[in-house]
């Protein structure tokens, strides 16, 4: 035998066997991925039939994500927290609301967003109950300079700065008294305490009067006169006039009460029984 068939002869087995591994690889390789895309379809359909399952598969899927993202960036992501901020952009706002929104921003320095919502909150508010919303803001900026967590020595709570204590019945429908912290919650609860007390008194100054728990005194300390300066610059501001910007005085502090009265007078009582009114100062 020559040397030149003997390495003919190793040459043709080296390409059996090359051959051979080959379709032994493409074998498995071709049943690897038809096991893989038979378990993927069983699991499709499984899912499908059982929607508890999928269920659960996703949200232990989007926990997977959230803890790797919150580790990425060394905080916990909330997406929906935008659902909680009390904001708007004032842009969005009609141009009376906007220029109101604005004005307040820059006499109480307080953002614009924030404000932007109580300011359409405050018209869609003062729509319903026949309120100027105008009004409503002024309140707000003497009680509370539109600081939603002011709270008074005596108990008045939030923006309108309502008795929560004796009106927990209204904060009953937001949830509890706790609502009072809410922006809006504490609007439209002083809305509705702003607007029994004009009803009963017959008057916008005579029911501020009652709303800061002044009803049987003679005077009010100058309450009624400050909202309603407010309130009228306020209303120059809506109505496209330039109006100056003065540095707001401290917001409004409630004095503790005197002694109440026998038979004490449903206006007071509405504004948590005081029988002195609310001091400027």
């Amino acid at each position: 035998m020559t040397a030149s068939g003997t390495l003919g002869r190793f040459t043709r087995g080296v390409q059996t066997f090359c051959c051979d591994v080959a379709e032994g690889f493409f074998e498995i390789t071709h049943n690897g991925f038809a096991v893989v895309g038979l378990a993927v379809v069983f699991s499709v359909l499984t899912l499908l039939a059982r929607p508890d399952l999928r269920q659960a598969g996703e949200a232990q899927l989007m926990t997977w994500l959230h803890a790797r993202q919150a580790e990425t960036l060394g905080l916990v992501p909330e997406l929906d927290a935008i659902d909680r901020a009390t904001a708007l952009n004032p842009k969005e706002l009609p141009k009376q609301q906007a220029a109101v929104a604005y004005w307040l921003s820059r006499k109480y320095r307080v953002a614009p967003e924030p404000l932007s919502a109580l300011v359409a909150e405050a018209y869609e508010i003062g729509e319903r109950t026949r309120i100027d919303p105008t009004l409503l803001l002024a309140v707000m900026a003497v009680e509370s300079g539109f600081n939603p967590f002011a709270q008074s020595p005596v108990g008045a709570q939030g923006l309108m700065q309502v008795m929560t204590g004796v009106h927990s019945d209204k904060y009953e429908n937001f949830g509890g008294r706790l609502a009072a912290f809410d922006p809006v919650t504490n609007l439209r609860v002083g809305a509705k305490v702003l607007q029994e007390c004009i009803q009963r008194a017959g008057s916008v100054p005579a029911g501020l009067k009652y709303y800061v728990g002044a009803a049987l005194l003679p005077e009010d300390g100058g309450y009624a006169d400050k909202v309603l300066a407010e309130h009228a610059r306020l209303q120059q501001v809506a109505h496209g006039r330039s109006v100056p910007i003065a540095t707001p005085p401290a917001p409004l502090r409630t004095v503790a009460p005197s002694p109440a009265p026998t038979v004490p007078d449903p206006g007071v009582i509405s504004q948590g029984g005081r029988a002195a009114p609310r001091s400027l100062g």
